[in-house]
């Protein structure tokens, strides 16, 4: 995901601004806890964003909001 949003210029200044995290910071934090909570989260929060990125990943949206939906709030359904 991370490499999907590096090159996507907008969606990475996007992230940057809404997590308040430095772009020269990502590969680092990329590696810590919360991060792919946040990374999916905000693929999925966002629809034209969402379907650009399942796009371009031939990835079903499903796929991405149930992972989204299993990190934020624990297993509840059907697993990915």
């Amino acid at each position: 995901m991370l490499v999907w949003l590096a090159s996507e210029p907008e969606l990475l200044s996007r992230f940057c601004a809404l997590t308040g995290v430095d772009a020269g910071e990502l590969r680092a934090l990329s590696e810590g806890d919360g991060f792919e909570a946040a990374m999916i989260g905000f693929i999925a929060g966002h629809e034209p964003t969402l379907m650009a990125f399942c796009n371009d990943n031939q990835i079903a949206p499903e796929t991405i909001t149930r992972a989204w939906q299993k990190l934020e709030y624990g297993s509840g359904g059907n697993d990915f």
